[in-house]
């Protein structure tokens, strides 16, 4: 599937970039604030994601914030870093960019027994690692609050 990464919001801390898939039109961290802004059995759980998002924008985008996913090699972290149902996906480039993906209720162990946030991990996988293949020839560029060349992109995941 094609997709790009775009500047979704930004601070003078964070800039904040979400993936969106060449199939839709919505970025995938808009599909997850619209999948749960109104889901009342899941509002405690969204409203700390809100909260660890916004303490991201004053703060950026620190390893501390969150939860390690993922492989070790890849830069893989979920949102919240304590408990809940639900988790946010992300790829944490540096203390000030940040890559939003998509997420959902985990109610089983590892985000592995569910096919959605299984996907939704994968996804940001490919995506890390076509990132630094990009890096490493240059094509791209991290740096404060920004990715450099990113909007010239299509990624295949």
């Amino acid at each position: 599937m094609d997709a790009k990464v775009s500047l979704f919001d930004e601070s003078d801390k964070c800039a904040i970039y979400s993936l969106q898939f060449a199939s839709g039109n919505i970025p995938e961290f808009q599909k997850f604030l619209e999948k749960f802004e109104e889901n009342v059995e899941y509002k405690p759980d969204y409203e700390i994601i809100i909260n660890a998002i916004i303490r991201i924008f004053k703060h950026g985008s620190l390893e501390r914030y969150f939860r390690p996913e993922g492989k070790f090699k890849d830069r893989l972290g979920a949102l919240p870093i304590d408990g809940g149902a639900l988790r946010l996906y992300c790829l944490r480039l540096s203390d000030s960019v940040l890559i939003v993906g998509n997420g959902g209720v985990k109610n089983c162990r590892t985000y592995e027994e569910r096919n959605d946030l299984r996907g939704y991990v994968i996804n940001l996988q490919k995506l890390d690692n076509l990132l630094r293949k990009f890096e490493k020839s240059g094509h791209l560029k991290v740096s404060h609050c920004k990715i450099e060349g990113i909007d010239n992109i299509n990624f295949e995941l």
